[in-house]
């Protein structure tokens, strides 16, 4: 059994704060070591579900997160960026399922460090007219690879959207948000023994494919700035139905790769580095 597992940081065990989920902020070291916890915990539970191949991809801010030597020995680690398909890179077909560690609810969310890819530059988006984050635009993609999300993890707001989206997928809150910068912590024995058990216990009948997309999906993004809009109307196939939105239309995971250059694009324009 092929197992992928992709770990964001904003939904981690005990972090509440952009100084514990940035590189340079006070309690970032702290922050990336309290990461692999999770991602260790969530690994033991694909092993003892029978998991022979364990892909982890570190899919936060810069992509570098991760210490390799504080992962457990029975996975290999993505790690760094650039990346054409962002937090799901290295997803094949010949993964059996696949995990998401330490995600968080979408932009205009009251969850824990909510936001939709670039903090404040992204204002909406949308998946076929459906409001969409990190999360549904992350799980849309992997069932279009033929890959199902059996688990997730991150703050009780996080956990709610996964379960709107799609309630087969099993979740766990390791916190539970009183506002953007604020949570009701669980503790971190506790919260990682339950990752492992939900994870497990998500594996232990093997996963079915999800069905294959009917029909080419359109893809939009309000941005806070009409510039960064305007600039992405210089791209093929790009249209805007008013000044600061842009959208498209194709087949996942070809959206999720062009939403990458999108976030690029704005980077550039904004003088901030893509951030997830």
């Amino acid at each position: 059994m092929r197992i992928y597992i992709s770990v964001d940081m904003e939904g981690i065990t005990g972090l509440v704060d952009a100084d514990d989920v940035q590189p340079g902020g006070r309690d970032y070291e702290r922050g990336r070591l309290m990461m692999a916890e999770d991602v260790n915990a969530a690994i033991r539970g694909a092993v003892a579900a029978g998991a022979t191949d364990i892909t982890v991809n570190d899919a936060h801010g810069p992509m570098r997160n991760l210490l390799p030597e504080a992962l457990h020995p029975a996975a290999r680690l993505i790690r760094g960026k650039p990346k054409q398909m962002l937090m799901l890179e290295g997803l094949t077909p010949q993964h059996d399922a696949a995990v998401f560690v330490g995600y968080h609810s979408r932009a205009g969310a009251l969850g824990v460090l909510s936001h939709s890819f670039m903090g404040h530059e992204i204002e909406d988006m949308w998946l076929d007219g459906r409001p969409v984050g990190e999360i549904g635009l992350a799980h849309a993609t992997a069932a279009a690879i033929g890959v199902p999300v059996t688990a997730l993890t991150g703050d009780d707001c996080a956990c709610t959207e996964m379960t709107e989206w799609d309630a087969s997928v099993r979740t766990v809150a390791v916190k539970y948000a009183r506002d953007r910068f604020s949570a009701d912590l669980r503790p971190s024995e506790e919260a990682r023994a339950a990752i492992e058990k939900t994870v497990a216990a998500s594996l232990s009948v093997p996963p079915k494919a999800p069905p294959a997309a009917a029909a080419p999906s359109t893809l939009a993004v309000r941005w806070q700035s009409a510039s960064i809009a305007s600039t992405l109307l210089g791209i093929p196939g790009v249209t805007s139905p008013d000044s600061r939105t842009v959208q498209a239309q194709g087949t996942l995971p070809d959206l999720y790769r062009l939403f990458g250059v999108w976030m690029r694009v704005a980077a550039s324009l904004t003088n901030q580095p893509p951030y997830c």
